[in-house]
This record gives structure tokens, C-alpha cells and sequence, in this order.
């Protein structure tokens, strides 16, 4: 059985990777495919929620949390958790930045994925917000007496809604079909219950357009599926004859 640590103060090995996303379910569709295919190859894994979903038409904060804690073992996270800050209603506040900041440095992440910072919902671009600033807060000798200062390496932003050029795109062809296992252990959220007419795509549906967009993004590499990632710095490439991809 997978064990997933929960209590951000008990971790006392530090994170690689850690993915912070508004609600349960987005690292999900948007970057879980990454964090499986960096776990497989040894690096320690984690996912921040920032809110339980309680606004969310189907399900509560404490089921969701519990599928999140299900997914999280599909995903073979070493730790994931949820700061139950309220759903729809995110703000970039001191206290936000403070409180995430603390998290991130009880984790010491080297690389943070967060979502793209423009989209459809506020709280989206709210987590970008908070989230690249709190990882610079977290660098800050004098934040506070009680953890030493961490500041992550690198920060990736998560595009796979975004309609933008990605950065790079990392092959998940291998992680796919668990990816969505993991998506679909919220059962609260993706069940054939209502269906198109209670507004909820069933199962058959969601499966069809994140694989054809997995496809897409798959198609700019060569390969069968794809999560795309974009990073605001320039990107540094020592050897040019191993950059990855064919230009013809």
C-alpha cells in the first residue's frame, strides 16, 4: 500500500517536485502525468491543495479530501495536502502568503508547478499569484524564527488550458492511463449521474477530450500523449545535438 505523508511539519525529507493547485482534482488533469513519470524515476512528489472545493456543486470537502488522499497514492505522491482555504473566494492576502510561504519551507521543494497564471476561474490564477509569491517569501532569512529559509530553483506553470505556446512538453504516453485512473478516483465528481443534463460530462466524455488534448500536446513532440509546461525564463541548453525532438 502507498503511504502518503500529510502533516507538512512531519516532512523530514525534502520534496523535488511540489505541485500547488487551487482545488482536488486539478494536478489531476494537468500535470499528473509529470508527477507519476518523476516519481517512477525516484524523485519525492507533492501536491498543495489550497481549498477542499467546498463550493463545488457535487460531493464536500471532506469526500473530496478523501479522494484526493486516493488519488494521491494512484499518483504515488510522498506527500499531499490541503490548507481547506475557502473555495471560489481566494485572495492574495499577507495572511496567504505567510501561511503558504511556511508550507514551502517545511517542504523544500526544488521545483514548483503552479496553474498558469491567466484563466476561466479566479481562484486558478489566485494560486499562480500566491503561489509565486509565497515561494519568494520562503527564501527570506528573516520571515520567521521558527524554519530555516527555503526558496524552490525553479517554478513551472501548468498550460495545459491556456491557449499559449508551451515551453516544453513532457511525455506522458506511459503515465496516461493511470493519470486518468487517478482523475477518476473523485467519484464524487465523475460518476454517469446526471450525465449532460445535470451539466456533468459522464466518464466516456472526459476520458475523450483530456486524451485528445494529451494527444495534441503529444503530436508537438512525437509521441502518443503530452503535459505542457511553460517557465518565464530562458531556458538553457548545453549540448544542442541532444535537445529531444526532430525539426523534420
Amino acid at each position: 500500500m502507498w503511504s502518503v505523508e500529510m502533516a507538512s511539519a512531519g516532512v523530514t525529507e525534502p520534496l523535488d517536485i511540489l505541485a500547488i493547485a487551487a482545488h482536488p482534482d486539478d494536478v489531476e488533469q494537468t500535470c499528473g502525468g509529470t508527477l507519476l513519470r518523476m516519481a517512477a524515476a525516484g524523485y519525492r512528489t507533492g501536491v498543495l491543495d489550497l481549498t477542499a472545493g467546498d463550493m463545488g456543486s457535487r460531493g464536500t470537502p471532506e469526500l473530496r479530501i478523501r479522494e484526493s488522499q486516493a488519488a494521491a497514492s494512484l499518483l504515488r505522491l510522498a506527500w499531499r495536502g490541503n490548507l481547506r482555504w475557502p473555495d471560489a473566494r481566494l485572495e492574495n492576502t499577507i495572511t496567504a502568503r505567510m501561511t503558504l510561504a511556511a508550507e514551502i519551507r517545511h517542504l523544500r521543494p526544488r521545483v514548483v508547478i503552479l496553474p498558469y497564471w491567466e484563466g476561466r476561474h479566479p481562484d486558478h490564477y489566485r494560486a499562480a499569484e500566491i503561489g509565486y509569491e509565497s515561494c519568494f517569501l520562503a527564501g527570506l532569512k528573516k520571515l520567521d524564527e521558527e524554519t530555516p529559509p527555503h526558496r524552490p530553483a525553479q517554478v513551472l506553470y501548468s498550460s495545459l488550458y491556456a491557449n499559449v505556446k508551451p515551453s516544453f512538453v513532457v511525455d506522458i504516453s506511459a503515465q496516461f492511463e493511470r493519470r486518468m485512473e487517478s482523475l477518476f478516483a473523485y467519484g464524487s465528481q465523475y460518476d454517469d449521474d446526471g450525465g449532460e443534463a445535470g451539466g456533468f460530462p459522464k466518464r466516456a466524455e472526459i476520458r475523450e477530450r483530456l486524451g485528445a488534448v494529451a494527444r495534441f500536446y503529444g503530436n508537438l513532440i512525437g509521441v502518443r500523449y503530452g503535459e505542457p509546461f511553460v517557465v518565464k525564463e530562458t531556458m538553457r541548453v548545453d549540448d544542442i545535438t541532444t535537445l529531444g525532438v526532430r525539426s523534420l
